[in-house]
């Protein structure tokens, strides 16, 4: 069993996050700029075994699909042309920022600390692998 890797795809950089190998615990990876995104990619699922990839799905409070999503849409066709062996899923997204910022806050963190993007990010992608998981078991 492989792991499962979490993309919380921004306009800027993408927050990382990915499974154990049982695919029980979320853990953050990284942060990197979306311009580095594939290369990230492919140096990781060269060293670690990969079975799926979650992609966030930015959708707003009234279900309308955000303007990133063209963005987003683009990669998952890059990302299936260079990797058509690894299964993507896209997964609601709504509320994760805003989560990742409220457990920044509660782990004790300075503000400096918790006002930087890239950890808001990880901790993003982190809440969206983890939702994930807790709904297969379901």
């Amino acid at each position: 069993m492989g792991q499962i890797l979490a993309i919380d795809y921004g306009k800027a950089r993408c927050g990382i996050a990915a499974t154990d190998d049982m695919q029980i615990i979320a853990s953050g990876l990284e942060t990197v700029e979306n311009r580095s995104l594939m290369d990230f990619l492919k140096k990781y699922f060269n060293e670690n075994k990969v079975d799926e990839v979650v992609i966030g799905l930015p959708i707003d409070l009234k279900g309308n699909v955000s303007e990133i999503e063209t963005d987003i849409l683009k990669f998952i066709e890059e990302f299936k042309k260079e990797f058509s062996d690894i299964a993507v899923h896209r997964f609601d997204e709504r509320f994760t920022s805003k989560m990742a910022s409220f457990f920044i806050s509660q782990s004790g963190k300075n503000k400096k600390k918790r006002q930087e993007k890239g950890l808001i990010d990880k901790v993003s992608a982190t809440i969206i692998l983890q939702n994930f998981l807790e709904q297969r078991l379901r």
